[in-house]
């Protein structure tokens, strides 16, 4: 029995030294493995974070340039606006230049019968009582008056761009005019219309009353001696005489 006994013992402990011998050897084995396995999937985070690094710096870019290229073109048509507007100036400071030839034409044959002057108050083109008074006393001349034209010559002060003045003082001598065909019957292809701006003041401008009386529309009723009127100049119009735009001029 004690044969058996140690031969068993002998057999435990062979077994045990195997099995720890095997472990080692698995252990040995596998160890680089997984720290390669490891290594790979470290490696493979940094791509990925690399990627998308360099993804994120792209569409930056790309918006960028896109940015860059929206602001050029908004410059661009601002330019193009600015040009329009410039050549639209342009072309209306020639047509009032023409409109002004016209409306003189053979005028130099016409004298003078009652002239009257009639001012307007800051940004406005609204006939006061007292211009209506004015023009109610230059209409008793017109039935014994032959041959006859009326000018109608708007202006404005200085206050304010120049093309909004040429405008102001249109809508002015409109006002006028509309006062003369409504009220006093005069027809309209005898009147002439010349819109001054602030080209032809009376007075200074430097002083509130020099511009008060720039703010005007000079009325001349005339004559000629041939009992026919000179070609008619293209008038704009008439427009509402209630005004209604932000003071920018007088």
């Amino acid at each position: 029995m004690n044969r058996i006994s140690l031969t068993l013992m002998l057999a435990a402990s062979l077994a045990a030294t195997i099995g720890c011998s095997s472990k080692n050897y698995v252990r040995q084995q596998t160890t680089p493995l997984i720290n390669k396995t490891n290594e790979l999937d470290d490696l493979t985070a940094k791509n990925s974070k690399d990627i998308k690094d360099v993804d994120a710096r792209a569409q930056a870019g790309i918006q960028g340039v896109q940015a860059k290229a929206a602001e050029v073109d908004q410059k661009a048509q601002a330019a193009g606006k600015q040009a329009d507007e410039a050549q639209t100036l342009a072309n209306n400071a020639t047509t009032r230049v023409d409109t002004l030839t016209n409306a003189v034409v053979n005028l130099d044959n016409y004298r003078s019968v009652a002239d009257t002057s009639v001012l307007f108050g800051f940004n406005k083109d609204n006939l006061t009582k007292e211009a209506k008074e004015e023009l109610d006393q230059l209409a008793t001349n017109v039935s014994s008056t032959k041959g006859y034209i009326i000018t109608v010559e708007g202006a404005t002060d200085s206050t304010g761009p120049s093309d909004y003045n040429y405008d102001l003082s249109q809508r002015r001598a409109n006002a006028v005019i509309q006062y003369l065909a409504a009220e006093k019957q005069i027809p309209a292809h005898k009147i002439y219309l010349i819109g001054l701006g602030k080209d032809k003041p009376v007075e200074t401008n430097k002083t509130a009353d020099g511009r008060k009386k720039n703010r005007r529309v000079d009325v001349h009723l005339m004559t000629n001696t041939t009992g026919t009127a000179p070609a008619q100049a293209p008038t704009t119009a008439p427009a509402p005489t209630a005004n209604n735009n932000p003071p920018s001029s007088m």
